[in-house]
């Protein structure tokens, strides 16, 4: 079972040289358990420090320019910098055997070709078939070939479709937005303003609805055949009991029987 940090902005919410001591001491407490998961960020989550929020050519620098400190405390350097984020004489006096590996965030294809040189691995999450498979072909050929690919599934089981297509439109209609501004929005207020803009259409995309665990299944396995080697599963309804119950009964054993069957990777 994997645990994780996720630390969306490095150098504002969080401090890099913190997160490195505080992940250095988990890894070598729960070894090959645990990575940390870095991003851009989003104002919505950052803005309670009242920092000014950058613009994102400056979250970028700054992202990597933490993940460089961070990399830098790994190998084992004293790290004393003064740029988007401020270290001095840092050093991680207990470093893990394997060290945690740093996953990305990455939603556009610019954004995973952009990180595939530098970051151990990069996470995203389940566009729709032909963008996401852009955004994995970018990751590739911008240098992550044969690094891990992690993916967030957002997903609404329930019931019934209809019951699907409710939930998911009723707790995150928003999520259909640009990125560009998902990342700019600060109060939850301003994300419900614009839910009745979203239609249902706009939505069914972004987010797998469906009541028939076989066509989860069918969904999760091209995730797989795709070359994602962790999958989370983000149910967006409140439905969590019955997600929980019925995908863990039902769905991950299947998942666990197609992996162990000979794949065709022509």
């Amino acid at each position: 079972m994997n645990r994780r940090v996720w630390q969306r902005v490095p150098g504002q919410r969080y401090h890099s040289a913190i997160v490195a001591q505080a992940a250095a001491t988990l890894t070598e407490m729960i070894p090959d358990r645990f990575y940390i998961c870095v991003g851009s960020g989003q104002n919505l989550n950052e803005h309670i420090t009242g920092e000014r929020w950058p613009r994102k050519d400056v979250r970028n620098a700054r992202l990597l320019e933490s993940v460089e400190i961070m990399l830098t405390l790994r190998a084992g350097e004293t790290v004393t910098h003064h740029g988007h984020v401020v270290v001095e004489d840092a050093k991680l006096y207990t470093r893990p055997t394997t060290p945690p590996k740093i996953i990305v965030a990455a939603i556009t294809p610019e954004a995973a070709r952009w990180v595939a040189d530098w970051a151990d691995g990069f996470i995203t999450v389940s566009h729709p078939r032909e963008q996401l498979h852009k955004v994995v072909d970018a990751f590739r050929e911008g240098g992550g070939q044969g690094k891990p690919m992690y993916i967030k599934v957002q997903l609404s089981y329930a019931e019934s479709d209809d019951a699907a297509r409710a939930g998911a439109m009723e707790q995150w209609a928003t999520n259909v937005l640009p990125s560009p501004v998902l990342a700019d929005l600060a109060l939850p207020e301003q994300f419900d303003a614009l839910k009745p803009f979203v239609t249902l259409p706009e939505l069914e995309p972004h987010i797998r609805m469906s009541a028939d665990l076989q066509r989860h299944i069918e969904w999760l396995n091209e995730d797989i055949e795709m070359g994602f080697e962790t999958i989370n599963l983000h149910t967006v309804n409140h439905q969590h009991e019955r997600f929980i119950h019925d995908l863990g009964e039902l769905v991950l054993p299947e998942l666990r029987r197609d992996l162990r069957r000979p794949r065709d990777r022509a």
